[in-house]
């Protein structure tokens, strides 16, 4: 098993890119173009019912243009989970974060990049796609802070410390995501985005309130470091709301502190089915079809769970429009080219 994973980078890229299905010699399938050119060529192919079905978490893909399903869904918080093969297990982030050791952090990362490569590899060898935990976007750091003990999930995180937490979830952002200029090993997710540290049995219509020293002194600023300094390519934004609204919708965490201040261009996906909880936990909504929405245009462009089809309807009523959901598919596709998936 050892050997199997004993493999270079530059290998994993050459074995494992070719995506299936190829069914003409359109200009996205081009390597040679630019990757803004091919992927504005693969969007104009599509109608509105397959963008919104892209945008889902399990994206069953476009058989008619040779887009595989995908499925976004994988979890690497101390090594690859929720698999049958016999990956390397390593301790717990709150264990890792004890050591105080960024750097074999960030050779876990790269360990357990290694190994869901390899198995990604040969689920392509053998025509499979689109299954759960075995793509190569993993959600992955957890890099809430620890403040009550009593919360349920903060083995997950490397402490109550932000700094701790900054330069541990940045080294494990490192080893899952590779150092090649282009292409990208596998993607790394900053989460939960934002204030997100607990109670765990109101997640779902908690709303979250802190005075601005807390928020940018104790909550934001790993997210911060992990987009601006660690270049992360993907963020989840929480169940709870924030200041009122749900952060999956929140224009201030979402649009002005995160796309406008901090400058991030890569993907967000909501956490799983918490665009659900607009209308039936938060309250803020009077109807799924607006809280798809109001998701959308706060830059949530992924939908962990099966509402965003109702952006087809969103469209429809004028609340938002088809080049919104162009924007958002724009990212998603440019994560799936640097991860190699439409390269020869």
């Amino acid at each position: 098993m050892r050997k199997k994973f004993c493999v270079t980078v530059s290998a994993l890229f050459l074995s494992g890119m070719v995506m299936m299905g190829q069914t003409a010699d359109y200009p996205f399938r081009n390597a040679n173009l630019p990757t803004e050119q091919r992927i504005a060529d693969l969007i104009g192919r599509l109608t509105i019912e397959e963008k919104v079905e892209l945008m889902k978490h399990a994206s069953p893909g476009v058989e008619r243009l040779g887009v595989p399903a995908y499925n976004w869904w994988n979890e690497a918080l101390h090594g690859v989970a929720r698999t049958k093969e016999k990956v390397t297990v390593f301790p717990q982030a709150i264990g890792m974060a004890a050591t105080f050791d960024a750097p074999a952090l960030q050779k876990m990362g790269d360990i357990a990049s290694s190994e869901g490569r390899a198995m990604f590899n040969e689920d392509l060898k053998n025509g499979k796609t689109g299954e759960i935990y075995r793509g190569l976007t993993y959600w992955t750091p957890n890099v809430n802070i620890f403040r009550d003990p009593r919360w349920g999930r903060g083995q997950e995180t490397y402490g109550e410390d932000p700094y701790l937490t900054s330069m541990m979830g940045a080294a494990i952002v490192h080893g899952l995501e590779g150092n090649d200029p282009y292409y990208l090993k596998a993607v790394a997710c900053a989460k939960h985005f934002a204030v997100h540290s607990g109670p765990e049995y109101n997640r779902h219509s908690f709303d979250a309130r802190a005075n601005a020293y807390d928020l940018w002194d104790t909550y934001l600023p790993a997210f911060r470091h992990l987009v601006t300094k660690a270049n992360v390519h993907g963020v989840m934004c929480a169940y709870n709301r924030f200041e009122g609204k749900p952060c999956c919708g929140n224009d201030k965490l979402m649009v002005n502190i995160l796309r406008n201040q901090w400058g991030f261009d890569g993907y967000v996906t909501s956490d799983c089915w918490g665009i659900k909880d607009f209308a039936a936990h938060h309250k803020t909504h009077d109807s799924h079809t607006s809280a798809v929405g109001d998701a959308l245009l706060s830059g949530t462009d992924l939908e962990c769970g099966d509402l965003y089809q109702q952006l087809v309807q969103a469209a429809e009523r004028g609340l938002i429009s088809e080049r919104d959901i162009n924007v958002s598919l724009t990212r998603l596709f440019t994560i799936l080219f640097k991860l190699g998936m439409f390269d020869p």
